[in-house]
């Protein structure tokens, strides 16, 4: 199966998410702990597999471009963020950041199939809860819900565009194959430290909800080594 297909459940997920928060919003306590696990997920997918991956590059220039890009990247989508106005800013800076989760899913696959499953696996809960967000965003907006699940579906069809995107990156020279793993890492590092970390400090903090991150954590790389 090409990278662009396992996209489809982080984009159903994404849907999902939406319909949730239409139908009923999940208790602060319980995004908390779903954005934890997420992010616990996120951090061990990329030190057990696209770290690994970058080390054996040997391309020191590659890395430090690529990962400069990601910086900017990311800051970029923040920025965007922190300057939208009313529902169209949000889609959009959603939808550049949905696009670039599907970058990296495709680079992921570059580096090997488990590579790119587990990153699926990561992915699949953290715009889990970006389709809930956005979706209680506009609903104090849009007002119909079939209108903002059709805008949460729409945005959820930039994951494969960007797979599609991200998986020719396997056919390039090892340089540059370097530059895009540094992307990769630093985008999700970005999401974890920058995105659902933050969020999921806005309530206040329970020991079972920060217990959520090493559950994701630790189940990740138990995965890992089963699946090895």
């Amino acid at each position: 199966m090409s990278a662009w297909t396992y996209t489809l459940i982080p984009a159903v997920a994404t849907i999902l998410g939406a319909a949730v928060a239409v139908v009923r919003q999940p208790r602060p306590s319980v995004t908390s702990a779903v954005q934890h696990l997420a992010a616990g997920v996120l951090f061990a997918a990329v030190a057990s597999e696209i770290l690994p991956d970058l080390k054996h590059q040997q391309s020191p220039v590659a890395v430090i471009v690529g990962g400069s890009i990601g910086v900017a990247v990311m800051l970029l989508i923040k920025r965007l963020g922190e300057r939208a106005k009313g529902s169209l800013g949000l889609i959009v800076t959603v939808g550049v950041d949905i696009l670039v989760d599907g970058l990296v899913l495709g680079i992921g696959f570059v580096a090997g199939a488990k590579q790119g499953l587990l990153l699926t696996g990561a992915l699949t809960l953290e715009v889990l809860f970006l389709g809930l967000a956005v979706a209680s965003e506009l609903k104090q907006t849009s007002g119909s819900a079939v209108r903002v699940i059709g805008i949460v579906a729409s945005l959820a069809l930039l994951l494969p565009l960007g797979a599609v995107l991200g998986t020719p990156v396997g056919a390039l020279p090892g340089p540059y194959l370097a530059g895009f793993f540094a992307f990769a890492l630093v985008a999700l590092l970005y999401l974890v430290t920058e995105e659902l970390l933050v969020e999921a400090h806005t309530v206040p903090e329970q020991p079972w909800t920060t217990a959520m991150f090493f559950v994701g954590f630790l189940g990740m790389l138990i995965i890992e080594e089963i699946a090895a």
